[in-house]
């Protein structure tokens, strides 16, 4: 019976234990992504500000990088001198990524490469938007930190804090008599 039991116990782990290592690490890159966008946007910016184009601020700025962005952006730069167009090669990272920020900042860019917008002024805009972001972000966590932070105050302090002074308070009945 323990034979059987612990074979159903490894399947379940085997079974579910990987999926959610890989939901897991999934998560961690596209926040690690996300984080380190708004400084890539605006290293970008500078680069092209400062007079070069597209594919040199994105292979300057991936060479600065040392995270899964600048690989990202490596593999876009890789995959545009193999001959794939800038447009497809954006599409690929947008596919590979999976972070909303990117999917927008990429449909930007698309759209001024189609319409012959600069790029400059697309990556002040976007850069912005980015920094925006962030900030609703750190704010919307410091917003949920008294929430999480309720349960080990009722479980651990509150008890503790009782327990102090009830004691001091018989203490005081004590000396009293």
């Amino acid at each position: 019976f323990s034979a059987l039991l612990f074979a159903l116990l490894g399947f379940v782990i085997g079974l579910y234990l990987p999926n959610y290592w890989l939901r897991n690490r999934i998560s961690q890159r596209q926040k690690a992504i996300m984080l380190a966008l708004p400084d890539a946007l605006d290293r970008m910016m500078i680069c092209v500000d400062a007079g070069l184009g597209f594919e040199a601020a994105l292979q300057k700025v991936s060479a600065k990088l040392n995270n899964e962005l600048g690989l990202e952006f490596r593999r876009v730069i890789g995959e545009m001198r193999l001959g794939i167009s800038r447009i497809d090669a954006l599409h690929h990272l947008v596919e590979r990524t999976g972070v909303p920020e990117m999917t927008s900042f990429v449909a930007v860019l698309v759209q001024a490469d189609r319409l012959g917008i600069a790029i400059s002024n697309v990556l002040h805009t976007q850069s912005a938007e980015m920094r925006i972001r962030r900030r609703q972000r750190a704010n919307e966590a410091a917003s949920k930190a008294p929430i999480k932070m309720l349960v080990p105050l009722v479980l651990f302090i509150f008890p503790a804090v009782f327990a102090v002074i009830l004691g001091g308070s018989t203490r005081l009945k004590i000396a009293l008599q």
